[in-house]
């Protein structure tokens, strides 16, 4: 977003010597930012960009366009890494539950009497139907955190 508005200023202040302001809208909205001449919501925030030849006339190209489409390839690249950390976050889910998994199985390959060995396996097929539990609610929230990302992702692009 700063860079952004440092390109913009780089781009009114690097054309000449005099000064001649610009001002702009920014609205933020659930799903996106919007740049534009007029404010387009009551939260709009404006700003000015001055730069140094009164005699340069502003470029008729809308560099508002040019914003928005900066703000919605940061929004994007976010996004691709928001929805890589999530992939990764389930992935650590998954050999937690294995290594969980594991433990518990390793617990019954002990050598034990046949009383003991019986209240083990119970304990054990206990604990593995909660270890797998917890793991598909978790699962559960995180698929849904990655379709909610992979579907704004397909949004903007």
């Amino acid at each position: 977003m700063r860079f952004a508005l440092y390109l913009m200023l780089l781009l009114f202040v690097g054309m000449c010597d005099a000064e001649t302001t610009v001002s702009y809208y920014k609205c933020v909205t659930d799903k996106s930012t919007i740049f534009s001449q007029q404010p387009c919501s009551n939260s709009a925030q404006q700003y000015t960009l001055t730069h140094s030849d009164p005699q340069a006339q502003i470029p008729s190209e809308q560099h508002f366009k040019t914003l928005n489409e900066l703000e919605r390839k940061q929004i994007i690249h976010n996004l691709k890494h928001a929805l890589r950390a999530k992939k990764q976050h389930a992935a650590i889910l998954g050999r937690k539950r294995d290594e969980a998994a594991r433990k518990q199985q390793r617990r019954v390959t002990r050598l034990m009497n046949d009383d003991k060995r019986q209240a083990t396996v119970k304990d054990v097929k206990k604990q593995l139907k909660s270890i797998n539990k917890n793991y598909l609610q978790k699962v559960k929230v995180l698929n849904k955190e990655i379709a909610k990302i992979e579907k704004k992702l397909k949004r903007l692009q």
